[in-house]
């Protein structure tokens, strides 16, 4: 026993140092940290191509070439789309506002009898532009120490020439690395620690793939629907519309909201516009639920939609944006070991404490009739 206990408080101590040394060491790994993530990320892609008798530096080096280039499309076509798009909005804007103080607001007040006090449209622009022009200040001013400060300038040239870098290594030597830690597991854990693993690891590619995969699907779809109807933000509503949708109908709320405001901004009166949008919504909802969501994702996540938002606000409460991101991808994992442990409760002698069963207690009933039967026989008798 003391043997035992003994193991458990090294292995407790060991990861508590290696829980230490990650958090010491934190800036410095954080580009190997986003490089292993795209590894991860691409190397089922790598194995697709091995399956086809691809050796395996060819296939790491096609694969990270299509990132590349997929990287670089991103910035030359995407980016620069997107700020038209966001300029645009920012531009109607005051028409938005001007709607939902004009339109909204009484419309709400006529047949809910919900009062809001709606501040002025022109007080909500000039305080947008306060925040907007702040925001750009505080920009200008890290843009500014940062070419003042060579080191900084020289860490952010260091940092997007190793991650590719160590992507690349990552992806070419993944398998190894998985079989060399696999090694350094204790022999007595080494079949539970792999069986979570295999199961995180299933959670974690559903997730961080399929719901990926989900999300942008969702993003065109979208984009494209209202581009056709002729929304001039659509484009932008549907993106938005898309990079929300991993909480539960919260994607699909939003996006109607926004695009009923810009149907009726931009084509006032038209309701064939805003059935339009809500017919784009309704479509790409049901492609999410009978066809993206099965073939993408299953069932693998396994998470509600409450404990998705409470995971979510949780992330986002104790570690801000980058908490936000990592919030659902914890969360499945933490929902792997508690299965895993309420398996092992469900197995241990404390659940499975034994009570007298239908039979015994039929014992004592008849026998405690029976003395009883007894002992006002006996009072007769006396």
């Amino acid at each position: 026993m003391t043997t035992h206990w003994n193991t458990r408080w090294q292995m407790a101590a060991l990861g508590i140092g290696i829980v230490t040394v990650l958090y010491l060491l934190g800036p410095a790994l954080t580009p190997f940290v986003i490089a292993a993530i795209f590894a991860y990320l691409f190397n089922p892609f790598v194995h697709l191509l091995q399956r086809w008798h691809v050796p395996r530096s060819l296939a790491v080096s096609i694969v990270f070439a299509l990132m590349v280039l997929l990287l670089v499309a991103i910035l030359l076509v995407l980016v620069p789309f997107m700020q038209k798009q966001i300029v645009n909005f920012y531009t109607q804007l005051p028409l938005w506002i001007d709607w939902v103080h004009k339109n909204a607001a009484p419309w709400l007040q006529e047949h809910f009898d919900v009062n809001l006090d709606w501040p002025d449209s022109q007080q909500l622009v000039d305080m947008l532009k306060g925040h907007l022009s702040q925001a750009g200040g505080i920009a200008a001013l890290v843009i500014a120490k940062v070419s003042k400060s060579g080191f900084a300038l020289l860490g952010w040239i260091a940092d997007l020439v190793i991650i590719p870098v160590v992507a690349f290594y990552l992806m070419r030597d993944w398998d190894e690395l998985i079989a060399r830690i696999r090694e350094l597991i204790p022999r007595s854990i080494e079949p539970v620690v792999s069986q979570l693993a295999r199961e995180s690891d299933e959670v974690l590619s559903a997730f961080m793939r399929g719901q990926l995969s989900v999300m942008i699907a969702l993003g065109l779809i979208y984009a494209l629907g209202l581009k056709l109807v002729g929304i001039d933000v659509g484009p932008l509503i549907g993106a938005i519309a898309g990079l929300i949708s991993f909480v539960p109908y919260l994607g699909s709320i939003v996006g109607v909201v926004m695009g009923v405001i810009a149907a009726f901004v931009q084509f006032p009166g038209d309701l064939q516009h805003v059935a339009l949008v809500a017919g784009v919504f309704a479509i790409g909802n049901l492609l999410e639920s009978y066809v993206l969501v099965p073939r993408l994702i299953g069932h693998k996540i396994g998470l509600h939609p409450v404990a998705v938002i409470f995971a979510i606000l949780a992330g986002g409460q104790l570690f801000g944006f980058v908490g936000v991101l990592l919030a659902l991808p914890i969360a499945s994992v933490v929902m792997v070991l508690l299965r895993y442990l309420h398996q092992r409760y469900r197995a241990s002698e404390l659940y499975r404490i034994e009570t007298p069963g239908e039979e015994e207690v039929g014992i004592v009933v008849v026998e405690s009739m029976a003395n009883s039967v007894s002992a006002e026989h006996s009072a007769g008798n006396g």
